[in-house]
């Protein structure tokens, strides 16, 4: 509705999920996405970095309830123009999508305060040890087994055989160095991976910045 109140700015989407995100985007093409980082089966994290490397040309910005800088250096690895916390006015959403449309970037002003002292040099509050790199697929795949998804279930998500799940699950357990489903669930919503008791449907949505359909 707040989109939608904007002259020049027209909703050409709207995802249901991460994944879902992903692939309106590579079908419509808009020019800028809106994705909030806890969304179900794919966080906005990483649908943000699997939606710079297939659509390059779209404008990512990040809507989240989390401010911490973790999740923002986070966001910006993943190839985010913008940052905006939930907590900002709808005036700030219309203003970041058409500074992001433009080409800046642009960050809450709680945000931005703590990117200053990031680029000052001092240090991120980070937890005493820096979470294992994790590859693309295995972030998916830790992400639904931490949303209870069964591994037959996750292969049939993901098109991959039952037996592809299982060696990521192992491969998971060791990497993180867990030792049952319950542990990996945990990391999960600790690094931010999957939100704690996360509703069934958060939209991520898809908006031209000019008020032009995609392709125009």
């Amino acid at each position: 509705m707040l989109l939608g109140a904007a002259r020049d700015i027209r909703v050409v989407g709207e995802a249901e999920n991460g994944h879902r995100a992903v692939e309106e985007t590579k079908k419509l093409r808009p020019e800028v996405i809106l994705l909030d980082v806890a969304m179900p089966r794919l966080n906005g994290l990483e649908a943000a970095r699997q939606i710079a490397m297939a659509v390059p040309s779209a404008r990512v910005l990040i809507l989240s309830s989390y401010s911490d800088e973790y999740f923002v250096q986070q966001a910006i690895e993943a190839g985010a123009a913008g940052y905006v916390t939930k907590e900002a006015a709808g005036s700030d959403v219309c203003q970041a999508i058409r500074e992001v449309h433009n080409g800046h970037a642009f960050f809450s002003p709680l945000i931005l305060k703590r990117l200053l002292k990031l680029w000052l040099g001092r240090e991120l509050r980070l937890e005493t040890e820096t979470p294992p790199r994790l590859t693309s697929r295995q972030i998916e795949v830790l992400q639904l087994i931490a949303e209870g998804y069964a591994s037959k279930q996750i292969a049939g998500l993901l098109s991959l055989t039952t037996k592809t799940v299982e060696k990521h699950r192992q491969s998971l357990l060791e990497k993180i160095d867990c030792h049952n489903i319950a542990s990996l669930t945990r990391y999960a919503i600790t690094n931010g991976v999957v939100e704690l008791n996360i509703p069934p449907t958060i939209p991520a949505i898809s908006c031209s910045g000019d008020g032009r359909q995609p392709n125009d």
